[in-house]
């Protein structure tokens, strides 16, 4: 890569070009991280056989939660070394669709987007509104963000699938007990390089007005754009801009990317992603409950991961969920091409 980057032919291509950049930029951070990490590693160690010939115990347990947090952080490369997939570098797409149930689903689906909001934001990932619909007294019928850094998409493409609260209804004057459901579904953002064909003539298009707080522009005129691919039945919209135009395009590159991930979960047999997308959004379908009353308790109900720190979940800490599930995936993908070989 340093090599390509150094030659002056490659800067004739500047989309290239920035290709190249950006995939040594990823090469670089990770080959530096697992340096770090050994260099860490022998310096604790160091650390901790010097505090025990001087009989200091706070120094070396210092060094030996040091330690701790750097097996969790070779752990979480070490998953992140498996995502190989075609598209797992790529920045992602994450949607959010309430289930029925009216403002209690929607307030539900407005706290999913926020909690994956702020898992993006701790690690360091841009996040950008697409599209959102409100609900009518409050949170969110839909709403999409994109989520742009290294391997966006490879760390959340498991979550696609139905989320299911349990709490007591903050909009429920007598205090009952409700469930509430929620989908998610995340797709990988096309790059450029990739070549996806739309159909002109497979397309439906609406305009409309955005809702919400937009200001005076946004309400008054038709900016918002809504393609729908007759064919697959996926259904996208762009609010993001105050321009018509650019929200056409917006949209499309969403539209192209469904198209993509579809193609990718036909050519890699792995269809869970899509298909948790389509499923009802309720019982049966879930992924992951969130229980906050009568006690408190996230689990995903694939891995058997459990989290009793709910608040903490949903304020973005969600690697250990990722991590389990991601490994899952890749242990299932392994095992199935073993036995295509055998």
């Amino acid at each position: 890569m340093n090599a390509r980057v150094e030659d002056p032919s490659l800067w004739n291509n500047t989309d290239e070009a920035g290709r190249v950049m950006r995939e040594r930029g990823r090469l670089s951070e990770q080959i530096d991280g697992v340096k770090r990490l050994e260099r860490d590693v022998e310096d604790a160690l160091g650390l901790i056989e010097l505090a025990e010939a001087e009989g200091d115990a706070d120094t070396a347990n210092a060094a030996t939660a040091d330690l701790e947090r750097l097996a969790a952080e070779a752990k979480k490369r070490e998953i992140e070394s498996l995502l190989s997939g075609e598209a797992d570098a790529n920045d992602a797409f994450l949607e959010v669709n309430s289930g029925s149930g009216g403002t209690e689903a929607q307030d539900w689906a407005e706290m999913l987007m926020r909690m994956y909001s702020r898992w993006a934001e701790q690690h360091g990932y841009k996040v950008v509104l697409t599209e959102e619909s409100a609900g009518e007294q409050a949170g969110l019928k839909s709403a999409t963000i994109q989520i742009s850094g290294p391997n966006a998409y490879g760390w959340l493409k498991t979550e696609s699938g139905v989320h299911r609260l349990v709490r007591i209804s903050p909009f429920d004057s007598a205090a009952r007990r409700h469930t509430s459901f929620a989908s998610v579904y995340v797709y990988p953002v096309v790059d450029d390089k990739i070549e996806i064909e739309v159909n002109p003539a497979d397309l439906k298009t609406d305009t409309f007005r955005a809702s919400g707080a937009g200001g005076q522009h946004v309400n008054k005129t038709e900016s918002g754009v809504r393609f729908t691919h007759i064919p697959t039945g996926i259904v996208v919209a762009s609010t993001q801009d105050r321009s018509q135009h650019r929200n056409r395009a917006i949209a499309m590159g969403m539209l192209k990317a469904r198209l993509y991930e579809l193609e990718l979960s036909k050519r890699e047999a792995v269809n869970a992603a899509t298909e948790a997308g389509k499923t009802d959004i309720g019982w049966g379908h879930q992924i992951r409950s969130y229980v906050l009353q009568p006690y408190q308790m996230v689990k995903d109900l694939r891995t058997g991961v459990e989290k009793g720190n709910p608040a903490a979940v949903l304020d973005g800490e969600l690697d250990d969920f990722l991590a389990a599930s991601l490994a899952s995936r890749v242990g299932a993908t392994r095992s199935e091409a073993s036995a295509k070989a055998q």
